[in-house]
């Protein structure tokens, strides 16, 4: 991995159909992390009258925007500059840990501890068995888009063997903690990714350390940036409707980088920034 770094673009904009006075919280803000925003923009507009926004403090550094709509059409657009490259990996705090190896709404590894025995009981170290488990769920799901929905967990892609990016990092994610390795889920944006979109990963613990894993294989983790982190999507979904009623109707995410894409063979270890 190269240790040197890159200006990307990074951004989205939504178009949001409002039935009933609303709010919602957008997740969509790459994490503030250490030199990695260099610029940003962020505006909300409910019926061509632009809107305030609260910003929320999030895990691991991300950022929510707390955002209130009228009836009516809404809009958010958010763009940034961000610094890509090579990162010191964060040490897994003992909290982090536990947090990490509970069963979540999307990733039940409870369920899984049966299957998880039998299929990876015999590898005795965090690093092959995670490696193994991602090689599995690359090898045996397929992606395929519109196959699962926001109900849609980690032990339904096992049996139907298909999903999209947040499917392969639940059922990844979730095998690990039934393996007992802590892992968690990060929505990240990802330059290199086709059909751009939100994209899902998951970090384990490594040696004491988080390390970064995609089963999809879909872009290259070194130029992953980081919007939110938790226990699964519940946690990172980048928009959440806490009252009223709200319709996506157009979604566009971009994710541009500033210089040639690294090469991953999605073997060796990368920390996410």
């Amino acid at each position: 991995m190269s240790s040197s770094s890159a200006a990307d673009q990074v951004g989205c904009s939504l178009v949001l159909e409002v039935a009933t006075p609303a709010t919602v919280v957008l997740q969509a803000a790459p994490a503030r992390r250490p030199g990695t925003v260099l610029s940003e923009r962020l505006e909300a507009v409910s019926n061509s009258v632009p809107m305030p926004t609260q910003e929320l403090a999030g895990p691991v550094g991300g950022r929510q925007y707390l955002v209130h709509l009228e009836p009516g059409t809404g809009t958010v657009s958010y763009e940034a500059t961000v610094t890509t490259g090579a990162v010191t990996p964060d040490a897994v705090t003992a909290e982090a840990r536990v947090e990490a190896l509970r069963p979540s709404r999307y990733c039940p590894s409870d369920r899984l501890a049966g299957f998880t025995r039998a299929t990876f009981g015999d590898i005795p170290a965090a690093r092959p068995r995670v490696e193994a488990i991602c090689d599995h769920v690359w090898r045996r799901i397929t992606y395929a888009a519109g196959t699962s929905g926001p109900g849609t967990d980690a032990v339904d892609t096992l049996l139907d063997a298909r999903g999209v990016c947040r499917d392969f990092a639940h059922l990844v994610a979730a095998l690990c903690r039934a393996a007992g390795v802590p892992a968690r889920i990060a929505s990240v944006y990802a330059p290199g990714l086709s059909p751009m979109d939100f994209h899902a990963v998951v970090e384990t613990e490594i040696d004491g350390c988080w390390q970064v894993w995609d089963a999809t294989r879909l872009a290259p983790r070194q130029s992953l940036v980081r919007i939110a982190t938790g226990r699964d999507a519940a946690d990172t979904a980048f928009m959440t409707v806490v009252s009223g009623r709200v319709d996506l109707q157009h979604l566009e995410v971009v994710a541009v980088a500033g210089a040639d894409l690294p090469a991953d063979d999605h073997g060796g270890l990368v920390a996410l920034r």
